[in-house]
């Protein structure tokens, strides 16, 4: 794999054309056939986390938990990353890049997912969509009400669309699907290990603060892809008035941005382990109903839509330029 390959370092048009092709490939492949129902690569990747977590989180210091979280994180990524640049260089290159960057996106399984829990919602079968969305979110669910359970809902959906979609398309833009695997397999050790709990305070610190950092760019570009596919103009006083109140430097800004294209609001109180978090407010205007939940899938995919769309211009400009 040559840096040439990728649109940020590349020399020709073709180049440039060639991670265009790549990128829409793997998303048509995770919209026709969503994430793989058996043998998922991240579900090994959980597994293998786990296992390192429960023999390396045994520090007594907080500084010695916190060298030894960034000493599993490096261990589990760099040689998964090394073992992909090296089969992307060979004559399938393109191939695995594709392959890389369709197993880091989860643009269908975050859909499904959240249709799943609007469904029952709107059936009124509170049951069912408390166990559906306790699916997707740490919170406590086993009380929530209807709008509750919606704006739990609509949060998830936002957010992951950062996490399981942009992030991922943004690091292979930069760096192929090296790049790709790199964002989702941090992002996953940060939802598995960035908790400000007793057991991951410190131990989790190295992968929380290192995905805040892969996150930073894409997470920006994220807010304003909300915007400019929803209520622009709310969107963006929402982004620019609220986002520096969340406690995520990262998620402030998609969810305000988010909030405010749907003209909805996010936030508020909500049980975590047995602890009621007062959140700050996001958005505005009416609590989400479970339509909001479709709304908040739409907004994702026009996002997505949006992004193709300017890296194939992106494409044309650049092989015109060059013609």
């Amino acid at each position: 794999m040559s840096f040439d390959y990728y649109p940020i370092f590349a020399s020709t048009h073709l180049a440039l054309g060639s991670a265009a092709c790549a990128l829409i490939t793997a998303l048509l492949l995770d919209h026709v056939l969503g994430e793989p129902k058996r043998w998922h690569p991240l579900v090994g990747f959980g597994w293998l986390a786990n296992k390192t977590e429960n023999m390396m989180n045994k520090f007594a210091s907080p500084l010695g938990l916190r060298i030894s979280g960034l000493f599993a994180w490096l261990l589990l990524l760099a040689p998964f990353m090394a073992i992909s640049y090296v089969l992307s260089q060979g004559i399938l290159g393109w191939i695995i890049d594709v392959l890389l960057l369709y197993f880091s996106v989860g643009a269908r399984s975050l859909g499904l997912h959240a249709k799943q829990i609007e469904a029952p919602l709107t059936q009124g079968n509170l049951a069912a969509a408390r166990h559906a969305v306790g699916m997707i979110v740490s919170r406590d669910t086993t009380q929530l009400n209807a709008t509750e359970i919606s704006t739990a809902t609509v949060e998830s959906v936002l957010e992951n669309g950062n996490d399981a979609i942009f992030g991922a398309i943004f690091w292979f833009l930069l760096l192929g699907g090296t790049g790709a695997l790199m964002f989702r397999l941090a992002n996953t050790l940060d939802a598995m290990w960035g908790y400000r709990t007793p057991r991951f305070q410190y131990f989790g610190w190295a992968a929380a603060r290192l995905d805040d950092l892969l996150n930073l760019i894409p997470a920006r570009l994220t807010a304003l892809s909300y915007a400019l596919c929803g209520h622009t103009r709310t969107a963006i006083q929402c982004w620019h008035s609220q986002a520096h109140t969340w406690y995520s430097p990262n998620a402030g800004p998609v969810m305000a941005a988010g909030a405010g294209a749907m003209q909805v609001k996010l936030g508020g109180a909500a049980s975590y382990y047995s602890q009621i978090k007062q959140r700050p407010v996001l958005g505005l205007g009416q609590s989400p109903a479970p339509k909001h939940i479709l709304s908040a899938i739409k907004l994702v995919n026009r996002s997505i839509i949006l992004w193709c769309a300017c890296i194939v211009i992106a494409t044309l400009i650049r092989g015109l330029y060059f013609a």
